[in-house]
């Protein structure tokens, strides 16, 4: 009798053992998200990092805007005055409009129901494939949604024989699933497939390791989608004009230049005007024949209070947004532009975000017709409506360049003396650029002068002239000498004259040189000029040595 009581406490203490290992041991860790529909992307299981849960209803996959935010657009919006979603990426344009209950992708509007739950909005991702360049499987039957990516490397194997998923690399680790001989599982990369196991992907979704026995050799069903980089640098000059396009002809050649950039194209309130007469489509051909691409400026010509509070009202619109980015693509459409060159200028601080809205809502709409995208900017942390008023960050992520105007360092109307364009100054924004405000330096565009400011000075107090770069020479006195500035890269002279002191920081061609450099220095995609005719025609030579060889 003794001996059967120890030997049901030897009993016990195994059972109590048994049951400890399995709920403490970590080849048995209870798996969180047991008995939860589970999401799957690509290769990782975000069920307990997502900020609401996933759901399927009418077989539609539903995700909330934050969730899809944080993992596939992190420009997605809900404008509140249309009670819609847009969507904006890559050449798709996409708004859910929820009172109607439908979704048009690109002009294409089918049924899609918007869910909201506790405040927060659902969309069907499933409804989303084609925009996210994704594949949505859906088996909510054994708990689990799959969204891969189509842009990633899939590669397969074949399960042999009948075996076990396990939660660790062991015999002894808890059993996740049975899979059967024939069933296909996704290899999940970058893994190392030691001990004799391969952690895969079943087709039901759930993750682990197989026996590397029991699987056949492994195939590429496809490849990673490689960002396309573009290694031609630009070199682009900015043509000003007032009322019509200049007459140009087969002889016409702007040595140096791969891309012109005329101002075509203008704001007048909410509708946008060209100047396009037969000069200005001459032009176009022009360009084309001699290989140049067209990249049409439209400005905003803000300089006035009438007109900034026009600007603000559209900007702030998605409705009138959308009407003013169908006005540029027609035109670029219809004038056979290969580019858009936004020149927004004098913009209130407060309309910051509606224009980064309109960047990103312009870009697809511009694409999908094969149209490149560029934004002027100027240097950061300046004043609100001249600097502070552009989100870098997002101007640089979504356009396809953003051109740093570098110059007006000290502008025409500064009542104090100083340089239109300082090496040192111009080096340091190109840093502000990359580091602060992140954008990758194979987007920026270097905008150079090709003039600078005669500064007239008395009592501390300056007034400047704009002197084009083909005329400095002849605004300087014969008998005054250049002083070289080593921090400035450029020349400088000053003199009396009339009681008053005169000042040049001189932008010839030696400083657009000094300047060129850092666009291999930074790896930049190029530079533009401002403008075609100002410059000394020998500047030419030097930039076509140094951008286009």
């Amino acid at each position: 009798m003794k001996i059967f009581k120890v030997l049901i406490v030897l009993v016990i203490f195994v059972i109590l053992g048994a049951v400890g290992f399995y709920l403490f041991s970590p080849t048995y860790k209870k798996d969180e998200n047991e008995g939860k529909l589970n999401l799957v992307l690509n290769y990782t299981n975000v069920t307990s990092k997502m900020d609401n849960s996933v759901f399927v209803e009418n077989n539609d996959v539903y995700l909330s805007i934050k969730d899809i935010d944080t993992y596939y657009d992190k420009y997605i919006y809900y404008d509140a005055e249309s009670n819609c979603i847009i969507i904006s990426k890559d050449d798709k344009s996409v708004c859910f409009d929820i009172s109607a209950e439908t979704i048009d992708i690109n002009g294409n509007k089918e049924s899609a129901k918007v869910i909201s739950r506790d405040g927060t909005k659902y969309i069907p991702i499933t409804k989303l494939e084609e925009v996210y360049n994704i594949k949505v499987y859906n088996n909510s039957d054994k708990n689990f949604i799959v969204i891969d990516s189509l842009d990633r490397k899939l590669e397969t194997a074949e399960v042999t024989k009948n075996t076990k998923v396990r939660y660790k690399r062991t015999t002894f680790s808890r059993n996740l699933e049975k899979v059967r001989s024939g069933d296909k599982v996704a290899i999940v990369p970058n893994q190392t497939n030691a001990k004799g196991y391969t952690y895969v992907r079943t087709s039901t979704g759930r993750l682990g390791y197989i026996k590397s026995n029991c699987l056949s050799k492994s195939t590429v069903e496809r490849e990673a989608t490689e960002e396309q980089k573009n290694d031609k640098k630009i070199s682009l000059v900015w043509e000003t004009f007032e009322y019509s396009a200049p007459k140009v002809d087969s002889s016409t050649v702007y040595d140096g230049v791969n891309v012109v950039s005329p101002t075509f194209l203008y704001m007048d309130g909410e509708n946008v005007k060209d100047k396009m007469d037969d000069n200005g489509r001459n032009y176009v051909k022009w360009a084309k024949s001699k290989n140049y691409e067209v990249w049409a400026v439209i400005t905003n010509n803000n300089y006035s209070e009438e007109k900034e509070a026009a600007f603000s009202t559209w900007i702030n619109s998605y409705e009138k947004r959308k009407n003013v980015i169908n006005q540029i693509v027609q035109s670029a459409k219809k004038y056979d532009f290969d580019g858009i060159n936004i020149d927004f200028e004098n913009i209130k601080l407060k309309d910051k975000d509606s224009l980064s809205r309109f960047i990103i809502e312009l870009k697809p709409a511009l694409k999908k017709e094969g149209i490149s995208l560029s934004v002027d900017v100027t240097e950061p942390d300046g004043s609100e409506n001249w600097s502070l008023c552009f989100d870098r960050k997002v101007i640089g992520d979504v356009s396809d360049y953003i051109v740093f105007m570098a110059y007006d360092q000290f502008g025409r109307g500064s009542s104090k003396a100083g340089p239109t364009a300082a090496c040192y100054w111009v080096e340091r924004n190109i840093n502000k650029f990359i580091q602060q405000e992140e954008v990758k330096p194979e987007k920026i565009i270097l905008g150079i002068p090709f003039y600078t400011i005669l500064w007239k000075e008395k009592d501390g107090v300056a007034s400047g002239t704009s002197i084009l770069q083909k005329s400095i020479n002849n605004n300087i006195p014969s008998n005054v000498e250049k002083t070289w500035l080593e921090d400035s890269k450029q020349d400088y002279v000053e003199y009396e004259k009339g009681g008053y002191t005169y000042k040049m920081w001189i932008e010839d061609t030696k400083a657009t040189s000094n300047k060129l450099d850092y666009i291999d220095q930074y790896n930049l995609a190029g530079a533009a000029f401002w403008a075609k005719g100002y410059e000394d025609k020998s500047v030419w030579s030097i930039i076509k040595e140094k951008l286009l060889n």
